[in-house]
């Protein structure tokens, strides 16, 4: 089989397609032949070499962190009833304790043996590559809508909202009962937004972005602020959230998010979230999650956006343009 290798740490170029054995599925284990595999930013970051006080890895490894396809074979003491079966599942190693994966690795292969009780089905209905759509955006959109109590008529602002998990954080506000303002670069993304359900849109990359939102609130602020770009902007859209408000911060920039004053937020009696405040789930808890949101989409309540897709061979052009911010919604990887 082929499957997508970082072979150092480095920029793009530092990703190959290599030849390697077919995995054979261990006790209690399954074989899954992959249809799509996910990509993140998180994915590049790695790949440059960030996060080694956090992640385990070391190359050569296989970059990726989720995939989805069919069960091909099963290992001793897992149910053949599986075979044949869409699936989504995490690859990376798991905690032994708490079930979560610790490093970002193992999905970028044509076939991937994975651990049978770390499958999530894929619902009738619901294509494979939709499934590994919000696989990971998924489960962290439901726990950022839930951070940020939005009430029905309050001011949004979500930015990065054309990201694979803005896209679904518009749709997700907007169900319940939000009025989104959609920040993103470039009116290919704004477009998008729009078509979500935003109710206003505005182009973050404008000198005057920041007044059209206060325009737009009556100059008061975002009641929530969902920062998903971090940053400059990530800042500026702490500034926009009202008094009183929420601010959920959850992007990163070279792996930092938003600089933001924890004194500043208390004297405007601003509420702060992180990601890392939200993402205490369990491995069993994760999965419960993406089979949520799953649901959601069999039910036609929650669209997954599939910006792009690249071939394995194309690795190194999906990471380039990642960290380009040429990406709409979610990149896949596909054999």
């Amino acid at each position: 089989m082929r499957e997508v290798r970082v072979r150092e740490f480095g920029g793009p170029e530092v990703l190959e397609v290599a030849e390697a054995p077919d995995p054979s599925p261990a006790p209690g284990e399954v074989l899954v032949d992959v249809a799509a595999a996910d990509v993140m930013y998180l994915d590049t970051l790695v790949r440059r070499g960030w996060g080694g006080d956090f992640f385990p890895v070391r190359p050569p490894y296989v970059p990726g962190n989720g995939m989805g396809g069919r069960v091909a074979a099963v290992g001793a003491g897992v149910d053949a009833a599986w075979v044949g079966a869409g699936v989504v599942a995490e690859t990376g190693p798991a905690d032994p304790e708490t079930g979560v994966s610790t490093a970002p690795t193992g999905g970028s292969a044509e076939r991937v043996a994975v651990a049978a009780h770390r499958l999530v089905p894929v619902p009738a209905g619901v294509e494979v590559r939709d499934a590994v759509a919000v696989l990971h955006d998924g489960p962290t959109a439901l726990r950022l809508a839930e951070a940020g109590a939005v009430r029905p008529g309050a001011w949004v602002l979500v930015a990065a909202a054309a990201g694979g998990g803005g896209s679904l954080l518009v749709q997700l506000v907007r169900a319940a009962g939000g009025r989104v303002i959609g920040a993103a670069r470039g009116e290919r993304k704004l477009e998008l937004v729009r078509g979500l359900g935003a109710e206003a849109v505005v182009d973050y990359s404008a000198p005057d972005w920041a007044d059209r939102v206060r325009a737009l609130t009556g100059g008061r602020g975002a009641d929530v602020v969902y920062d998903g770009a971090s940053g400059a902007i990530g800042r500026t859209a702490f500034e926009l959230t009202a008094p009183g408000g929420r601010f959920v911060t959850y992007g990163t920039t070279d792996g930092e998010f938003a600089p933001v004053d924890p004194e500043d937020a208390a004297r405007r009696g601003v509420e702060l979230t992180t990601l890392f405040g939200l993402l205490d789930m369990t491995g069993a808890r994760k999965r419960d999650s993406v089979a949520q949101v799953l649901e959601l989409v069999a039910k036609g309540e929650l669209r997954p956006v599939i910006g792009q897709t690249f071939r394995f061979a194309e690795a190194a052009a999906a990471h380039a343009a990642f960290e380009s911010r040429s990406t709409v919604a979610k990149t896949l990887l596909v054999p």
